[in-house]
Protein backbone atom coordinates (compact mmCIF):
# COMPACT_ATOMS: atom_id res chain seq x y z
CA UNK A 1 0.00 0.00 0.00
CA UNK A 2 1.65 3.12 -0.71
CA UNK A 3 1.50 5.91 1.72
CA UNK A 4 0.58 9.14 1.03
CA UNK A 5 3.40 12.18 0.99
CA UNK A 6 3.52 14.89 3.76
CA UNK A 7 4.03 17.42 1.38
CA UNK A 8 0.60 16.43 -0.44
CA UNK A 9 -0.86 16.21 3.39
CA UNK A 10 -0.09 19.92 3.60
CA UNK A 11 -1.20 20.84 0.49
CA UNK A 12 -4.54 19.72 1.55
CA UNK A 13 -5.09 21.19 4.54
CA UNK A 14 -3.77 24.08 2.97
CA UNK A 15 -6.30 23.88 0.14
CA UNK A 16 -9.13 23.15 2.92
CA UNK A 17 -8.00 25.99 4.86
CA UNK A 18 -7.95 28.37 2.24
CA UNK A 19 -11.53 27.15 1.11
CA UNK A 20 -12.84 28.08 4.36
CA UNK A 21 -11.06 31.52 4.44
CA UNK A 22 -12.24 32.66 0.68
CA UNK A 23 -14.31 32.38 -2.08
CA UNK A 24 -12.43 30.96 -5.19
CA UNK A 25 -13.46 33.05 -8.39
CA UNK A 26 -12.51 32.13 -11.57
CA UNK A 27 -13.83 34.26 -14.39
CA UNK A 28 -13.57 32.56 -17.83
CA UNK A 29 -13.27 34.80 -21.04
CA UNK A 30 -11.70 35.05 -24.31
CA UNK A 31 -12.04 34.45 -27.78
CA UNK A 32 -15.70 33.07 -29.29
CA UNK A 33 -14.62 29.53 -30.27
CA UNK A 34 -11.36 29.23 -27.92
CA UNK A 35 -13.30 26.62 -25.34
CA UNK A 36 -14.83 28.14 -22.95
CA UNK A 37 -17.64 25.97 -22.62
CA UNK A 38 -15.53 23.19 -22.35
CA UNK A 39 -13.35 25.30 -19.74
CA UNK A 40 -16.92 26.00 -17.81
CA UNK A 41 -17.90 22.07 -17.84
CA UNK A 42 -13.93 21.02 -16.78
CA UNK A 43 -14.52 23.47 -13.48
CA UNK A 44 -18.01 22.41 -12.91
CA UNK A 45 -16.31 18.87 -12.77
CA UNK A 46 -14.11 19.86 -9.91
CA UNK A 47 -16.82 21.10 -7.96
CA UNK A 48 -17.02 24.68 -8.93
CA UNK A 49 -20.76 26.41 -9.26
CA UNK A 50 -20.87 27.61 -12.64
CA UNK A 51 -22.31 30.38 -14.65
CA UNK A 52 -21.92 30.67 -18.45
CA UNK A 53 -22.40 34.69 -19.83
CA UNK A 54 -23.42 36.82 -16.87
CA UNK A 55 -23.35 40.51 -17.41
CA UNK A 56 -20.23 42.04 -15.43
CA UNK A 57 -22.76 44.20 -13.69
CA UNK A 58 -24.11 41.25 -12.20
CA UNK A 59 -20.94 39.44 -10.99
CA UNK A 60 -20.24 41.79 -7.78
CA UNK A 61 -23.76 40.79 -6.64
CA UNK A 62 -23.86 37.02 -7.34
CA UNK A 63 -20.07 36.68 -5.34
CA UNK A 64 -21.69 38.67 -2.47
CA UNK A 65 -25.09 35.67 -2.54
CA UNK A 66 -22.08 32.68 -3.04
CA UNK A 67 -20.46 34.56 0.08
CA UNK A 68 -23.70 34.20 2.47
CA UNK A 69 -24.36 30.47 1.98
CA UNK A 70 -21.47 29.99 4.93
CA UNK A 71 -19.24 28.10 2.70
CA UNK A 72 -21.48 25.34 0.19
CA UNK A 73 -20.91 27.56 -2.46
CA UNK A 74 -17.04 28.11 -2.06
CA UNK A 75 -15.91 28.14 -5.62
CA UNK A 76 -17.29 29.86 -8.52
CA UNK A 77 -16.88 30.20 -12.47
CA UNK A 78 -18.14 32.85 -13.87
CA UNK A 79 -18.07 33.25 -18.22
CA UNK A 80 -17.64 36.48 -19.56
CA UNK A 81 -17.57 37.27 -22.74
CA UNK A 82 -18.51 39.39 -26.48
CA UNK A 83 -21.89 38.39 -25.74
CA UNK A 84 -22.30 41.20 -22.85
CA UNK A 85 -22.32 43.38 -25.12
CA UNK A 86 -21.48 47.53 -24.31
CA UNK A 87 -20.91 45.91 -20.36
CA UNK A 88 -17.87 44.23 -21.45
CA UNK A 89 -15.85 47.64 -21.20
CA UNK A 90 -17.38 47.54 -16.95
CA UNK A 91 -15.12 44.08 -16.87
CA UNK A 92 -11.42 45.28 -15.97
CA UNK A 93 -12.96 47.44 -13.05
CA UNK A 94 -15.07 45.56 -11.11
CA UNK A 95 -12.05 42.32 -11.50
CA UNK A 96 -9.63 45.07 -9.82
CA UNK A 97 -12.63 45.26 -7.41
CA UNK A 98 -13.02 41.93 -6.93
CA UNK A 99 -9.04 41.25 -6.03
CA UNK A 100 -8.88 44.26 -3.67
CA UNK A 101 -11.98 42.33 -1.47
CA UNK A 102 -9.71 39.83 0.86
CA UNK A 103 -12.55 37.73 0.98
CA UNK A 104 -12.04 36.54 -2.42
CA UNK A 105 -9.40 34.95 -4.63
CA UNK A 106 -9.56 35.74 -8.39
CA UNK A 107 -8.39 34.16 -10.85
CA UNK A 108 -8.87 35.17 -14.85
CA UNK A 109 -8.55 32.59 -17.08
CA UNK A 110 -7.83 34.52 -20.89
CA UNK A 111 -8.65 31.57 -23.92
CA UNK A 112 -7.58 32.18 -27.63
CA UNK A 113 -6.80 30.50 -30.58
CA UNK A 114 -5.03 30.75 -34.00
CA UNK A 115 -7.40 32.34 -36.71
CA UNK A 116 -7.32 29.07 -38.74
CA UNK A 117 -8.06 26.93 -35.73
CA UNK A 118 -10.81 29.26 -35.18
CA UNK A 119 -12.60 29.23 -38.11
CA UNK A 120 -12.27 25.38 -38.58
CA UNK A 121 -14.44 25.51 -35.02
CA UNK A 122 -16.77 27.63 -36.42
CA UNK A 123 -17.24 25.82 -39.72
CA UNK A 124 -17.40 22.21 -37.69
CA UNK A 125 -20.24 23.28 -35.34
CA UNK A 126 -21.81 25.11 -37.71
CA UNK A 127 -22.08 28.21 -34.81
CA UNK A 128 -22.46 31.61 -35.69
CA UNK A 129 -20.14 34.19 -34.66
CA UNK A 130 -21.70 36.17 -31.32
CA UNK A 131 -20.57 39.27 -33.39
CA UNK A 132 -23.91 39.87 -35.36
CA UNK A 133 -24.25 42.13 -38.42
CA UNK A 134 -22.04 42.26 -41.60
CA UNK A 135 -18.50 40.98 -42.11
CA UNK A 136 -16.57 37.47 -42.61
CA UNK A 137 -15.71 35.58 -40.14
CA UNK A 138 -12.17 36.63 -40.46
CA UNK A 139 -13.15 40.29 -40.07
CA UNK A 140 -15.50 39.46 -36.62
CA UNK A 141 -12.60 37.19 -34.80
CA UNK A 142 -10.33 40.39 -35.00
CA UNK A 143 -12.63 42.75 -33.56
CA UNK A 144 -13.58 40.59 -30.85
CA UNK A 145 -9.80 40.29 -30.16
CA UNK A 146 -9.49 44.16 -30.64
CA UNK A 147 -12.45 44.62 -28.46
CA UNK A 148 -11.49 41.81 -25.42
CA UNK A 149 -7.60 43.55 -25.05
CA UNK A 150 -7.88 45.20 -22.17
CA UNK A 151 -9.38 41.88 -20.72
CA UNK A 152 -6.83 39.99 -22.02
CA UNK A 153 -3.93 42.33 -20.69
CA UNK A 154 -5.05 42.03 -17.36
CA UNK A 155 -5.71 38.01 -17.00
CA UNK A 156 -3.44 36.13 -14.98
CA UNK A 157 -3.35 33.12 -17.53
CA UNK A 158 -3.52 33.40 -21.30
CA UNK A 159 -3.83 29.44 -22.76
CA UNK A 160 -4.04 29.40 -26.23
CA UNK A 161 -6.07 26.38 -27.51
CA UNK A 162 -5.30 25.90 -31.17
CA UNK A 163 -3.83 22.42 -30.45
CA UNK A 164 -5.18 21.29 -27.25
CA UNK A 165 -7.19 17.93 -26.69
CA UNK A 166 -10.06 18.04 -24.12
CA UNK A 167 -7.33 16.27 -22.30
CA UNK A 168 -5.02 18.90 -22.58
CA UNK A 169 -7.38 21.03 -21.42
CA UNK A 170 -8.17 20.29 -18.93
CA UNK A 171 -4.83 19.64 -17.54
CA UNK A 172 -4.00 22.73 -17.49
CA UNK A 173 -7.10 24.65 -16.79
CA UNK A 174 -6.65 22.33 -13.35
CA UNK A 175 -2.90 22.79 -13.20
CA UNK A 176 -3.27 26.69 -13.07
CA UNK A 177 -6.11 26.75 -10.15
CA UNK A 178 -5.12 23.97 -8.53
CA UNK A 179 -2.61 21.71 -7.29
CA UNK A 180 -3.90 18.84 -5.62
CA UNK A 181 -5.18 16.26 -7.74
CA UNK A 182 -7.22 14.29 -6.17
CA UNK A 183 -10.01 16.73 -5.79
CA UNK A 184 -10.01 16.06 -9.93
CA UNK A 185 -12.18 12.79 -9.55
CA UNK A 186 -15.56 12.31 -7.62
CA UNK A 187 -15.86 8.57 -6.50
CA UNK A 188 -18.67 7.12 -6.28
CA UNK A 189 -19.25 3.41 -4.29
CA UNK A 190 -22.30 1.31 -5.03
CA UNK A 191 -23.63 -1.78 -3.17
CA UNK A 192 -26.26 -3.75 -4.77
CA UNK A 193 -27.72 -7.21 -4.80
CA UNK A 194 -27.12 -9.47 -8.07
CA UNK A 195 -30.72 -10.48 -7.79
CA UNK A 196 -31.70 -7.07 -8.67
CA UNK A 197 -29.46 -6.44 -11.39
CA UNK A 198 -26.15 -4.46 -11.81
CA UNK A 199 -25.80 -0.62 -11.90
CA UNK A 200 -26.09 0.71 -15.48
CA UNK A 201 -23.59 3.60 -14.58
CA UNK A 202 -21.06 1.17 -13.07
CA UNK A 203 -17.13 1.79 -14.08
CA UNK A 204 -15.71 -1.42 -12.22
CA UNK A 205 -17.71 -4.31 -10.99
CA UNK A 206 -16.45 -6.81 -8.01
CA UNK A 207 -18.40 -9.72 -6.55
CA UNK A 208 -17.91 -9.82 -3.09
CA UNK A 209 -19.84 -13.27 -3.13
CA UNK A 210 -16.99 -15.33 -2.50
CA UNK A 211 -17.35 -14.22 1.48
CA UNK A 212 -19.04 -16.43 3.78
CA UNK A 213 -22.22 -14.97 3.78
CA UNK A 214 -23.63 -13.49 7.61
CA UNK A 215 -27.45 -14.08 6.26
CA UNK A 216 -27.45 -18.02 7.79
CA UNK A 217 -26.17 -16.36 10.97
CA UNK A 218 -29.36 -15.92 12.99
CA UNK A 219 -28.07 -12.67 15.52
CA UNK A 220 -27.09 -11.46 12.19
CA UNK A 221 -29.32 -11.95 9.43
CA UNK A 222 -31.78 -8.81 9.98
CA UNK A 223 -28.74 -6.31 10.71
CA UNK A 224 -27.00 -4.70 7.73
CA UNK A 225 -23.07 -4.13 6.34
CA UNK A 226 -23.40 -0.83 8.08
CA UNK A 227 -23.56 -2.63 11.22
CA UNK A 228 -20.24 -3.06 13.35
CA UNK A 229 -20.82 -7.22 14.32
CA UNK A 230 -21.30 -7.66 10.17
CA UNK A 231 -18.27 -5.74 9.46
CA UNK A 232 -16.48 -7.95 12.24
CA UNK A 233 -18.23 -10.82 10.99
CA UNK A 234 -17.01 -10.11 7.25
CA UNK A 235 -13.36 -9.11 8.36
CA UNK A 236 -12.92 -12.49 10.44
CA UNK A 237 -12.21 -14.41 7.49
CA UNK A 238 -8.77 -14.29 5.84
CA UNK A 239 -9.80 -13.91 2.23
CA UNK A 240 -11.52 -10.88 2.45
CA UNK A 241 -8.40 -9.15 4.37
CA UNK A 242 -6.16 -10.60 1.55
CA UNK A 243 -9.39 -9.56 -0.88
CA UNK A 244 -9.17 -5.87 0.94
CA UNK A 245 -5.38 -5.26 0.65
CA UNK A 246 -5.31 -6.47 -3.04
CA UNK A 247 -8.36 -3.88 -3.37
CA UNK A 248 -7.06 -0.88 -1.96
CA UNK A 249 -3.77 -1.77 -3.87
CA UNK A 250 -5.66 -1.35 -6.99
CA UNK A 251 -6.86 1.23 -6.62
CA UNK A 252 -4.03 3.27 -5.26
CA UNK A 253 -2.67 2.43 -8.30
CA UNK A 254 -5.46 2.84 -10.81
CA UNK A 255 -7.45 6.11 -9.79
CA UNK A 256 -4.41 8.34 -10.57
CA UNK A 257 -3.98 6.91 -13.52
CA UNK A 258 -7.83 7.25 -14.34
CA UNK A 259 -7.46 11.11 -13.85
CA UNK A 260 -3.86 11.11 -16.09
CA UNK A 261 -6.25 10.28 -18.59
CA UNK A 262 -8.93 12.71 -17.63
CA UNK A 263 -11.37 10.78 -16.21
CA UNK A 264 -13.87 12.93 -13.57
CA UNK A 265 -16.17 10.74 -12.15
CA UNK A 266 -15.29 6.79 -11.07
CA UNK A 267 -18.05 4.62 -9.98
CA UNK A 268 -17.45 1.08 -8.12
CA UNK A 269 -19.84 -1.23 -7.78
CA UNK A 270 -20.03 -4.18 -5.03
CA UNK A 271 -22.48 -6.28 -5.45
CA UNK A 272 -23.64 -9.62 -3.35
CA UNK A 273 -26.66 -11.78 -3.38
CA UNK A 274 -29.06 -9.33 -1.84
CA UNK A 275 -26.78 -6.01 -1.19
CA UNK A 276 -27.41 -6.12 2.44
CA UNK A 277 -24.72 -7.73 3.99
CA UNK A 278 -21.45 -8.42 2.76
CA UNK A 279 -21.43 -5.66 -0.46
CA UNK A 280 -22.72 -2.76 2.05
CA UNK A 281 -19.71 -4.11 4.91
CA UNK A 282 -16.87 -4.07 1.84
CA UNK A 283 -18.41 -0.66 0.38
CA UNK A 284 -18.26 1.12 4.03
CA UNK A 285 -14.49 -0.30 4.89
CA UNK A 286 -13.39 0.72 0.64
CA UNK A 287 -15.29 3.95 1.46
CA UNK A 288 -13.30 4.92 4.87
CA UNK A 289 -10.05 3.83 3.09
CA UNK A 290 -10.45 6.26 -0.09
CA UNK A 291 -11.01 8.93 2.52
CA UNK A 292 -8.14 8.44 4.32
CA UNK A 293 -6.38 9.50 0.67
CA UNK A 294 -8.04 12.40 1.06
CA UNK A 295 -9.97 11.22 -2.16
CA UNK A 296 -13.83 12.99 -2.18
CA UNK A 297 -16.11 9.57 -1.98
CA UNK A 298 -19.94 8.80 -2.02
CA UNK A 299 -21.33 5.97 -0.65
CA UNK A 300 -24.60 4.53 -1.58
CA UNK A 301 -26.61 1.23 -1.01
CA UNK A 302 -29.00 0.77 -3.13
CA UNK A 303 -30.80 -2.36 -2.06
CA UNK A 304 -29.58 -2.01 1.50
CA UNK A 305 -33.63 -1.45 2.76
CA UNK A 306 -34.95 -3.87 -0.04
Amino acid sequence: MLPIPATFKEAKFSYNKSMKEKINVVIVTGLSGAGKTKTIGILEDIGYFCVDNLPPTLISDFVELCKKTEGKINKIGIVVDIRSGEFLSLLPGIISKLRKDERFSVKVVFLEASEEILIRRFSETRRKHPIQGMGTIQEKIEEERKELYSIRANADYIIDTSNYTLKDLKEKIVSVISHVTPELMSISIITFGYKYGIPLQSDIVIDVRFIPNPFYVDKLSKKDGRDKAIKDFVLSFSETKEFLKKMEDLLVFLIPNYIKEGKSYLTIALGCTGGKHRSVAIGELLGDFLKSKYYPVTVTHRDVEK
